[in-house]
């Protein structure tokens, strides 16, 4: 029987946790000290791919035999990157820009282990389209969500009934972690039977 591999979870997360516990994927998670680029006029692909390799590479170094799964996402509306807002007028603001529109959601996954060869980044995508929303839907919407700790000021696994039109499945790509693609890769890399916490 093959030996079995760590894996870690390179991010603090608790939905991406969250996700990979649903998937029945055993990890432990190790908190990358790194600073995320988050400039909003870099091309957001680029940018969670970035993120991803830096938390994926910095944990990497501290654990060596280990497999590494980083994450990043963000949310695209046209070739501009709505990151965590500052404050909750600045998401009052991007969720009125997101109001009756639809945007691209970004995530970014790099998975390493330098022991096995495997070093590999992918940008993974899903569309969401936003209802009309009223001044009192978002007020509404930000007593109920902490909008301040998600991408775009929203979480779509919260109150989606007041703000999303529709989606496109997996929703875990939107939430942050295509765990259904992660699951695929770990299976076509050999190492899916492998891995523990």
């Amino acid at each position: 029987m093959p030996s079995s591999l760590p894996f870690i979870l390179a991010s603090a997360s608790p939905r991406r946790t969250e996700l990979l516990r649903d998937a029945g994927l055993p990890h432990r998670v190790v908190v990358a000290a790194v600073t995320e680029h988050e400039d909003p006029s870099t091309d957001p692909a680029k940018m969670v791919l970035h993120n991803a390799r830096l938390k994926a590479a910095a944990v990497s170094r501290l654990h060596p035999e280990a497999l590494i799964l980083g994450a990043d996402t963000t949310v695209a509306l046209g070739d501009q990157a709505l990151n965590k807002p500052a404050d909750l007028a600045g998401s009052r603001a991007m969720l009125r820009r997101l109001s009756g529109r639809e945007h691209v959601v970004h995530t970014g996954v790099c998975l390493l282990c330098p022991s096995l060869g495997i070093d590999e980044s992918h940008d993974v995508t899903a569309w969401v389209r936003f209802r009309p929303l009223t001044d009192e839907d978002i007020t509404r919407y930000q007593s109920l969500v902490d909008t301040l700790d998600k991408a775009g000021a929203y979480g779509i696994q919260e109150g989606r009934e007041i703000i999303i039109d529709d989606y496109q499945r997996p929703i875990s790509t939107i939430m942050g972690l295509p765990v259904e693609f992660v699951k695929a890769r770990l299976a076509s890399l050999g190492v899916l039977e492998r891995i523990v916490a």
